[in-house]
């Protein structure tokens, strides 16, 4: 498989669409007749293959037994969405710029209102070397200048639901956690803010197994981004999209309402200071 040999230095997805090429090719195909065979569009297979777009694992498990490759392009996919995750978290990053509605959801503080030191000891994490304290103080600076967002004119319109686990957990040192939640407070005043804390009280729901956000874009656009255990996913079909809004939607459903939410982080800051 030369022209797959020939990509093992470049990107996981280039590797994965020369492999696709060379299958299609091999099997004395067009992409047309690819198409036709496996009901795929073709101007979409033809992304695939030029590398310009990363298809849903279903996909390549179609091609595989298409092909009968073993799993080849799996493991190929594979490879290439992990590098994807970057990516992703880049464009994610450039989109929550220029955002005019964004709406997360997190079971702990929210990057974008924590405060320098609650975001230096989340940051800090098992660093050992001078050079890892260096990039932890790099990643400190980065965080506050996302947090700029917030003050941006005109500001986006920010809805945050937070989970009562954030607010029952403390971070650093007692002053700093003081601190924290009293920063919540404040930037939950803010006008364009609303902030919502879904309780223990209202049981399982469906963004348990991490963080969410929802962005809009002026032109109406939209995007998810999900992020789990040290991954993340830039969701952009329409279908994903609509999903994850439901299941935000439902998170907010069973959320304290706004006034009762800052009277919440009140009375958590109020126990933490008799504790």
């Amino acid at each position: 498989m030369t022209e797959v040999a020939e990509a093992e230095a470049e990107s996981g997805r280039a590797a994965l669409g020369s492999a696709l090429r060379y299958l299609r090719q091999k099997a004395g195909l067009s992409l047309g007749q690819l198409a036709e065979k496996t009901r795929y569009d073709k101007s979409y297979l033809s992304r695939l293959e030029a590398g310009k777009r990363l298809s849903k694992l279903a996909v390549m498990e179609d091609l595989d037994r298409f092909y009968d490759t073993g799993g080849l392009l799996v493991e190929l996919w594979k490879v290439a969405r992990r590098e994807v995750f970057k990516d992703k978290y880049k464009e994610f990053m450039r989109l929550e710029l220029t955002a005019c509605i964004m709406h997360l959801f997190t079971l702990g503080i929210p990057g974008l209102l924590q405060t320098e030191d609650v975001a230096r000891v989340l940051l800090s994490g098992a660093q050992e070397t001078a050079s890892e304290a260096e990039s932890v103080e790099e990643q400190v600076i980065a965080r506050l200048g996302r947090q700029q967002l917030i003050h941006r004119n005109p500001a986006p319109t920010i809805r945050i639901i937070m989970d009562e686990s954030g607010l029952r957990r403390p971070v650093g040192e007692p002053k700093v956690w003081e601190a924290q939640l009293e920063h919540l407070i404040e930037i939950a005043e803010l006008p364009m803010v609303t902030l919502q804390v879904l309780p223990f009280s209202a049981g399982a729901h469906h963004l348990m197994d991490g963080a969410l956000t929802l962005l809009w874009q002026e032109d109406g656009s939209a995007v998810a981004y999900t992020e789990g255990n040290r991954c993340g996913e830039l969701l952009e079909d329409p279908a994903d999209i609509t999903r994850a809004r439901l299941s935000y939607d439902r998170g907010r459903d069973l959320a304290l309402p706004p006034p009762d939410s800052i009277a919440f982080i009140r009375g958590v800051l109020k126990e933490f200071r008799a504790s």
